[in-house]
């Protein structure tokens, strides 16, 4: 009878009395009767041994029972049903629970419940927005009046503090119901609600948190603000320019090749090793073009004569020079002058080509006479100091990907698509218009792809991968070729603005302008890092305003461009990521790019050194200095805020506690930049890469054995017998691989065999035989297709505790790298951890 009633009860008020977290709510109540199956309670605390029950399973216990409550039916969660783990999740996974019931709801009443649903609506916006209608330009420019009109009235209109609260909170549902729909055009909403609660947050700041009164205050809080507006116009730049990518398809060439025109390839080198540069030349000499159409140049300014021998053992054509002037620009303009075929393939003497490259990108060379380059992405088989030292190789994308995933094929959509110095294809004749390669400027690539374009020539970036090359082996040489980047932009910036002279159309001229403002984040990431110790050290209110009213304007900021760019960016950057590149390079680059302001000739070109190696593991203290005194300066506005809540009056503390959270997560940012000060060893010189291929095993009597390639590299490779060959270490055995149908036969030597894997050396005779094991890895046409095959794709919250893990990570190392004796306390963090993390619920482990 009582069960009865208060199953009525729960009822009236739409709580369904057996769903499991109330069946078990109201059995431990002594209300239902217990169910029958065992170990049924323990199901709903995962994280309590009720065998063995301790004394903080009284504060656990609870703190369950409660999330049980709030949270979303397990029967609704069987598809999602994880164990929510660690300190960073826990405390907000009820607030998401209740977000997505409230997002379902909406979803089943705007009938968004299925993918049918989805995609019908994608489907329509897409129709919609591809209308003749909108080519009249009366209705098109009225259209753009109307919604520039509505977003000035959402971003200048004042709201009380109840007000603003409702009106995020509407915006920020419409965002994540647009996020659920696919498509361009949904994307393209995302962004408008992104810019409308960014710009609203700007109006703000200028109009009502400046604090004219107090000179110390207004100082700090303009230089906040100037930041702010940077930071405002590269994401509407951003938003902008990668709107909508073009993602160009290659074009068939004609069947008849003989009707293919002429490629010089140029692989210009100058203090690399051989070893680096062979694989390039020998892939290149297999590009697959007419023989008679094609020739391959090496451009020596190191005039070795190691290479000349090289080049004429293979019959390849050596060029040097008897000087070094503009350094690469100059060498290749050099080779121009004694070269004459229509186009001209460039590549990095790292980067080796794939064997599809001039085929995959000379197509749209002979159907639009007017283009004159076709640029590929930069791919990189080997992990760039970030990935190492932060163990993140092929899980998170690399600080280019972005470039050449995104913004490359969002410049390709208003013709502005960057030279980049390597994998692509430049038409001779224009070229030489422009008087050939730049020279004018370190970043003689990008000046180059400008001149063409102001002549109105056509560019276009093919965003499949073509060739592959080294990344930069050390944090030092990696921030060495950023600093030439930004100094060669703020050069153009200066001696050829793109917004000035003739010849660029509007989105041309903001294409280039946004990828030159990027180098200038230097200050205003250093300006972010130390912003809140204005308050907590000087007392200063850089934002004069009350707590809770900054906490309503940040926040949808905030949220809204972390959201759409988690969206437009996420196979090619996760969320927050940016702000550990940006904070690494700020002090190094903030200099050059003021200098070059200042003085355009200032500086000279530096070459990056690859194929080098890491012996031992160290801590680069000289370039980690910077990280190290922002997070003293942190650590001392969190001393600073401490005291400050002890002794300065109530109404502050929201505002030192707002404060003091913007130091920790700077602090966390901070943490990450110093891990990868952190060298890892890095002693192979020969970079392996993992790809399965098809492979034959031939043993020494005869007997032929299926395997299947684990990793490769030019000094060796790991297999998967299909049977495991009674062989030893320095056995001789040859292994076979593919060309496409070609099988080719190589000599190796057994090193070891590891937890099922023949690991072999390579014993290779001949640059025939090195010529033909490039082939069949690295020059193979699908080499780096599936590449990212498998990678998770951004998740915004999940990105941030991975950051915040190695941030504090960072921090504890070091503490145990300058205080040594306090290793043994650091050493026992994560126990610390576990034992804090115990405490936060669980979602159930099992549904019965």
């Amino acid at each position: 009878m009582t069960a009865h009633f208060f199953e009525k009860l729960l009822s009236a008020f739409g709580i369904q009395a057996q769903q499991p977290a109330w069946r078990l709510i109201l059995s431990l109540l002594f209300i239902l009767p217990p169910p029958k199956p065992a170990g049924y309670y323990q199901q709903f605390f995962p994280h309590i041994d009720f065998a063995h029950l301790r004394w903080g399973d009284l504060i656990r216990f609870p703190l369950q029972v409660f999330w049980l409550i709030i949270m979303r039916s397990p029967e609704g969660q069987r598809q999602q049903n994880r164990t929510v783990k660690g300190i960073f999740y826990a405390p907000l996974s009820p607030l998401i629970q209740f977000q997505n019931r409230l997002l379902n709801w909406l979803a089943q009443r705007l009938q968004l419940t299925t993918g049918a649903d989805r995609r019908h609506i994608q489907s329509l916006s897409e129709r919609y927005a591809a209308n003749p209608i909108w080519d009249q330009p009366v209705l098109r420019y009225f259209a753009y009046s109307f919604s520039i009109l509505l977003i000035f009235l959402s971003i200048s209109t004042p709201f009380d503090t109840t007000a603003q609260f409702i009106f995020l909170i509407m915006l920020w549902l419409l965002a994540l119901i647009l996020q659920r729909i696919p498509g361009q055009v949904m994307t393209l909403l995302l962004m408008v609600l992104s810019v409308a609660a960014s710009s609203r947050y700007l109006w703000w700041r200028v109009t009502s948190t400046l604090n004219w009164d107090s000179p110390l205050d207004l100082w700090w809080g303009l230089l906040l603000l100037a930041a702010e507006i940077y930071t405002w116009t590269i994401l509407i730049f951003g938003y902008i320019q990668s709107g909508w990518p073009l993602k160009r398809p290659p074009l068939i060439l004609p069947a008849d090749s003989a009707t293919w025109p002429t490629v010089d390839v140029f692989i210009p080198t100058y203090n690399e090793p051989l070893k680096v540069v062979k694989p390039t030349v020998f892939a290149a000499m297999e590009l697959d073009w007419p023989k008679d159409k094609i020739r391959i140049h090496l451009l020596d300014d190191g005039r070795r004569e190691e290479f000349r021998a090289f080049a004429a053992a293979i019959n390849v054509n050596y060029i040097t020079r008897n000087n070094n002037h503009h350094a690469k620009a100059g060498n290749l303009n050099h080779a121009m002058t004694v070269t004459d075929a229509e186009y001209i393939s460039i590549f990095d003497c790292d980067h080796i080509p794939n064997r599809s490259f001039l085929q995959m990108g000379m197509g749209w060379f002979l159907a639009d006479p007017k283009l004159a380059l076709v640029q590929t992405p930069h791919h990189f088989y080997s992990a760039d100091p970030f990935e190492r030292n932060l163990n993140q190789f092929r899980t998170t994308p690399n600080e280019g990907e972005l470039f050449y995933g995104v913004v490359q094929d969002g410049n390709d959509l208003w013709n502005a698509t960057f030279f980049c110095g390597s994998c692509a294809i430049i038409r001779r004749e224009p070229l030489a218009q422009v008087g050939g390669i730049a020279v004018e400027t370190v970043t003689e690539d990008a000046h180059t792809a400008l001149k063409l374009q102001r002549l109105g020539y056509n560019s276009a970036y093919i965003n499949i991968p073509q060739a592959a090359g080294l990344a930069t082996e050390s944090l030092s040489a990696h921030i060495g070729q950023r600093i030439r980047w930004a100094r060669g932009m703020a050069q153009i910036f200066r001696v050829d603005n793109p917004f000035l002279g003739k010849g660029l159309r509007w989105t041309q001229r903001l294409c280039y302008t946004n990828a030159m403002l990027h180098f200038f984040n230097g200050i205003p990431r250093i300006i972010f890092l130390t912003a809140p110790l204005a308050f907590l050290i000087f007392h200063s209110y850089i934002i004069y305003a009350p707590a809770l009213s900054v906490a309503l304007y940040v926040l949808p900021h905030m949220a809204h461009a972390t959201l759409t760019n988690s969206r437009t960016q996420g196979e090619h950057r996760n969320s927050f990521w940016a702000e550990v590149y940006e904070t690494v390079l700020a002090w190094y680059i903030a200099r050059p790019t003021f200098v070059a302001l200042l003085n355009p000739t200032a500086g000279k070109f530096n070459v990056t050194a690859k194929g080098g190696s890491v012996e031992t593991e160290y801590f680069d203290q000289a370039i980690a200095l910077p990280y190290l005194v922002l997070i003293g300066v942190n650590v001392l506005g969190i001393i600073f805020g401490c005291w400050f809540l002890i002794y300065n009056p109530a109404n502050e503390v929201p505002t030192i506690l707002l404060n003091m959270f913007w130091v920790l997560y700077n602090l966390v940012i901070l943490g990450a930049a110093a891990s990868v000060a952190f060298e890892s060893k890095q002693v192979r010189l020969s970079h392996r890469v993992q790809m399965k291929m098809p492979a034959v095993l031939y043993l020494a009597n005869g007997k032929c054995i299926r395997a299947e390639t684990v990793d490769f590299s030019e000094g060796g490779i790991a297999i998967l017998p299909a049977t495991m060959p009674n062989v030893q270490a320095k056995d001789l055995l040859k292994l076979g691989l593919w060309r496409g149908e070609e099988e080719k036969v190589f000599p190796a030597q057994v090193i070891a065999i590891v937890k099922g894997q023949l690991r072999l050396n390579w014993l290779l005779d001949t640059p025939e035989q090195e010529s033909d094991l490039v082939q069949c890895t690295f020059g193979r046409a699908d080499a780096w297709i599936n590449w990212n095959e498998g990678r998770a794709i951004d998740r915004p919250l999940h990105s941030l505790g991975n950051i915040m893990k190695i941030g504090l990570l960072g921090i504890r190392r070091l503490v145990e790298h300058s205080l040594p004796r306090l290793a043994n306390i650091t050493r026992h963090t994560d126990r610390y951890y576990n034992f804090i993390s115990s405490y936060f619920p669980r979602s159930p482990t099992t549904v019965t």
